[in-house]
């Protein structure tokens, strides 16, 4: 199966109203990462079949568990879940939050090919990150455990907004440890096409 089909069929499994043309701009960002692999080192998948179901299906797989109109997604790397998720839902308005500069230049330059109005790079860490407002979904993709992720990024978190943790297998033990100040809300457990391994979406309020 060619990564046009792979994407196509992915997508329908997962349930997720894609135009063709958007579907598009998710295999070119595959193709800038690919690119802008060979002299910064953004991604260790680089088979484009695997990036497709580890990096763009996977991103993807969050978009029906989130609800909101702003999401800042902490430590971007390459863009991911932040990139894919700005260009299935142009409605939100997304922050890419990077603080190594490489990866920020590429995420830069990829908000700029790919046209997206709705994203903004911050090349920041997020200790010292000082936005002029809170956002409704604060996300990670492997960024840190569920406490240090609160310690460091909770206070971006709305009133009403979610702090949303992606993760491989059921994280038992971080959870067994969440602080206070959060409550856990759900752990959703993804079926992420095309991958043979266990993800779940952690999923977080601050108590009020």
């Amino acid at each position: 199966m060619n990564p046009v089909e792979q994407l196509a069929q992915g997508i329908a499994a997962l349930g997720l109203p894609v135009a063709p043309g958007v579907q598009q701009k998710l295999l070119d960002y595959l193709a800038l990462i690919g690119k802008w692999n060979r002299v910064y080192n953004l991604t260790a998948v680089r088979e484009l079949g695997q990036m497709v179901s580890h990096h763009l299906l996977d991103s993807l797989a969050v978009a029906p568990h989130l609800d909101g109109h702003t999401l800042l997604d902490v430590g971007s790397g390459a863009g991911l879940p932040g990139i894919p998720l700005a260009l299935v839902r142009p409605q939100w308005q997304v922050t890419l939050l990077e603080a190594n500069h490489k990866k920020a230049a590429f995420l830069q330059q990829a908000v700029i090919e790919l046209g997206l109005a709705n994203a903004a790079v911050v090349r920041e860490r997020v200790e010292s990150f000082r936005p002029a407002q809170t956002f409704d979904v604060v996300i990670s993709r492997a960024f840190a455990d569920l406490a240090e992720f609160i310690a460091l990024a909770g206070r971006h978190v709305g009133e009403d907004g979610v702090l949303a943790a992606m993760k491989g297998v059921y994280p038992q033990e971080e959870l067994d440890r969440l602080p206070a100040g959060f409550r856990l809300l759900d752990v959703v457990p993804l079926a992420v096409p095309g991958l043979d391994a266990e993800r779940h979406l952690v999923l977080l309020a601050p108590v009020r």
